[in-house]
């Protein structure tokens, strides 16, 4: 048991190749969670960690996966993650736990790119070489991962029209700076949410898109090189008789009829569950209609399953998935997510969770998928920042960058 950047328990896996020590990953937790996502094993004990513990999930690892695990090649990932899938025989990992499984899952991947001598990246990537991915950073929050009353959960900064992923970060960077210049000078300067942007009270939503506006400008930038992109994590505020935003009940067509307002006044380049879970007739419809102009993101609906993703793909739900290996369990289950959705044309977007640590695996793991985009939060608090630290440090190796939106 490690901590996350919220101070919960969370799970360490050390993988061990004749007696060293190759490979090490911390595993991620969410706030705004899916329905469908794979089971995070806690343990629920109010008078230890207020119920969040994960020692059964730590002892799976000792007592199970251990035992399964140790004599298999390394570097045979869907050998192991197959039989760690069999072990614990559920739909949803809820036997052993996806927090106990996927830190093993990782912790293998470290050691069988170690063992090759290879940097992760291009253990996973392989022939295919590596692809610097567009950052979407998140520098201003609302929702489930702030104390505030802004129903859209991030607000994202996408710089998109830069040569480089340095030159891409640094304005990005920049813009983060001018936010809070910006916030500042209208006296709503407060904390900032899990993820590192900043989380002031705002009127309305649209407030906060014409913040980033303000933000990008303030920046030297226009908005031709750095778009908007939305997580509005409306599952969070959908209920049985439609959409509670802003103090109204509106419906589906109602919500995405708000959005193509916004995508009218504002540069937009990307929209993350713009539709609750179940909802798959608002989202089919929302991406039928606006899909050739923005990207419509599957987060929550598609909880990086290859079965979810499927359903979504007959009906058009969605133009892009988002990835966050946590929400499935292993890696090789993400790698067939991926497979799928870009066999279908649909784009992919790696992801961190709200609870992070200084594990960077997924900037690695963007890099070497090819995916194109990650979004890793703010440029603040060490548990982001190492993320972009490592692809400035992959980006010195890998020059290949090209946006998804040009």
């Amino acid at each position: 048991m490690v901590l996350d950047s919220r101070g919960q328990p969370t799970v360490e896996v050390d993988c061990y190749v004749d007696g060293i020590l190759l490979g090490r990953s911390i595993v991620p937790s969410g706030a705004s969670t899916g329905a469908y996502e794979a089971l995070e094993l806690r343990d629920g004990d109010d008078q230890r960690y207020m119920g969040k513990g994960v020692q059964q999930a730590v002892n799976h690892v000792k007592d199970h996966l251990e035992e399964a695990l140790v004599g298999l090649p390394v570097d045979e990932q869907r050998i192991i993650d197959e039989v760690m899938i069999e072990l614990d025989g559920t739909s949803n990992k809820s036997k052993i736990g996806a927090n106990a499984m996927l830190g093993a899952s990782l912790a293998c991947l470290h050691a069988g790119a170690a063992s090759h001598e290879l940097p992760l990246w291009k253990y996973v990537g392989g022939v295919a070489g590596g692809l610097m991915p567009v950052p979407m950073l998140n520098i201003l929050n609302g929702g489930a991962h702030a104390a505030s009353n802004v129903d859209v959960q991030e607000f994202m900064v996408m710089p998109h029209g830069f040569d480089t992923f340095a030159e891409g970060l640094r304005a990005g960077v920049e813009t983060y700076h001018s936010l809070k210049t910006e916030l500042k000078k209208d006296g709503l300067l407060g904390g900032i949410g899990d993820e590192g942007g900043f989380a002031p009270n705002l009127p309305t939503n649209e407030e906060g898109l014409k913040y980033m506006v303000r933000a990008i400008e303030g920046a030297g930038y226009s908005t031709e090189e750095i778009g908007i992109a939305l997580d509005v994590a409306s599952t969070e505020f959908h209920q049985d008789d439609g959409y509670h935003i802003e103090g109204k009940v509106i419906s589906s067509e109602e919500l995405g009829n708000m959005y193509a307002g916004w995508l009218d006044d504002y540069p937009i380049l990307s929209i993350e569950d713009g539709f609750g879970e179940d909802d798959w007739a608002g989202w089919a419809a929302f991406t039928r209609a606006h899909g050739h102009r923005v990207q419509s993101v599957g987060d929550d609906l598609f909880v990086t399953q290859s079965e979810r993703l499927s359903q979504g793909i007959e009906l058009g739900a969605a133009n892009a998935m988002l990835v966050k290996l946590n929400q499935v369990g292993t890696v090789t289950e993400t790698l067939e997510a991926m497979d799928l959705a870009t066999t279908n044309g649909l784009n992919n977007v790696v992801s961190h969770r709200s609870g992070e640590s200084e594990d960077v695996t997924i900037a690695d793991f963007a890099v070497g998928t090819r995916a194109g985009q990650i979004k890793t939060g703010a440029p603040a608090r060490s548990d982001r920042v190492a993320k972009y630290n490592q692809l400035l440090r992959i980006a010195e190796d890998v020059h290949e960058y090209k946006s998804p939106f040009a």
